[in-house]
């Protein structure tokens, strides 16, 4: 139960990134090409995070059948679940320039679910990670945290021009953060005695998911808002990543 717990803790703390850039972006007004930064850093740490801690290590355990399958289903779970919530105002979701394209005007709903959509795999991953007993992956947590950032960042501006207070945008966020620790806590005690081959097929799941969102949501708007410096971001936050990978 400790390590679930636990489990739960990193999760929340991940999340909790949410709040923290929604409070950011409702009392101040950073430059676009700052919140695209953090972007770009944080999609090159994910996609570290997704190679090393995850793919590579759910092969090692599970087999490449377990974790191709994971992968592919895990991709197409996300970009369907994307494609919905997208039309009904969450696309632009990341959107670094603080302007959410809606046209339903509040969409601060489509905006949590989105929220939810990307946060799930990721608060399993942290969860999951904790099961070897060799404690939480560090990189991964720095990965989700650093990748809610700007979502967070993006909706307060969003959510204020739609007439929301503040506390309702910390009230949202803030039920985010709890969700993304219940879904790493859940995702430990859920697969505490699965298979090698579930494990990996879940860790997969994730990635495949992860994948799709960085590709989906991530890279377009941090490169709109850091342009042709987006690339060396993220591949500077991966070598970032990779080299504490092999350090921890």
């Amino acid at each position: 139960m400790p390590d679930a717990i636990a489990a739960g803790g990193w999760g929340l703390v991940a999340g909790s990134a949410l709040l923290v850039g929604a409070t950011v972006g409702w009392f101040t007004r950073l430059p676009t090409r700052v919140i695209a930064g953090i972007m770009a850093f944080g999609s090159g740490v994910l996609i570290s995070a997704l190679s090393f801690e995850l793919m590579d290590e759910a092969e090692a355990h599970g087999g490449l059948l377990a974790t191709a399958l994971g992968f592919l289903c895990g991709a197409a779970l996300f970009t369907a679940a994307n494609f919905t919530v997208a039309r009904y105002g969450a696309k632009h979701r990341k959107r670094s320039d603080g302007e959410l394209r809606a046209e339903g005007g509040d969409n601060g709903i489509a905006l949590a679910i989105g929220a939810l959509l990307d946060g799930i795999p990721e608060s399993i991953v942290i969860g999951v990670s904790l099961l070897g007993g060799g404690g939480v992956s560090s990189v991964a947590v720095a990965a989700v945290f650093m990748s809610n950032i700007p979502e967070g960042l993006s909706s307060a501006a969003g959510m204020r021009a739609a007439g929301r207070s503040f506390a309702d945008v910390a009230l949202l966020w803030g039920s985010i953060a709890l969700a993304s620790g219940a879904a790493a806590l859940i995702g430990y005690v859920a697969f505490a005695d699965a298979s090698p081959a579930t494990i990996a097929f879940v860790q997969a799941l994730a990635a495949g998911a992860i994948l799709a969102m960085i590709i989906d949501t991530m890279a377009p708007e941090a490169f709109e808002g850091a342009h042709d410096a987006a690339g060396l971001i993220a591949v500077a936050s991966f070598l970032s990543a990779f080299a504490l990978s092999k350090i921890g």
